[in-house]
């Protein structure tokens, strides 16, 4: 069982006990564990650069604070790997 799916069946299983259950799933952060990476491990995302320990901290400030309505929610930071390739357009002249 994936995260997500963990996530969902909490939420379900708490939510008439007024607990929400969100999850934050960060991709590729800059820390001290990624440090020996180079920016060819991001080059191929959408977004091509690794995220920051802050904004992951965003997020889940958000979760907490702002999303009151959000239950069984999977937050992706992963610069739009799952989101797939960017598409190119090129023109015919």
């Amino acid at each position: 069982m994936g995260p997500a799916r963990l996530t969902r069946t909490a939420a379900l299983e708490l939510a008439p006990d007024g607990v929400r259950i969100c999850s934050v799933h960060p991709g590729a952060i800059r820390t001290p564990m990624t440090a020996g990476f180079g920016d060819a491990y991001t080059a191929g995302q959408p977004l091509p650069r690794f995220g920051e320990p802050e904004e992951v901290a965003r997020m889940v400030l958000f979760v907490i604070a702002d999303a009151t309505f959000s239950t069984g929610c999977a937050f992706v930071l992963d610069g739009g790997i799952l989101a797939g390739q960017p598409t190119v357009v090129t023109s015919d002249d």
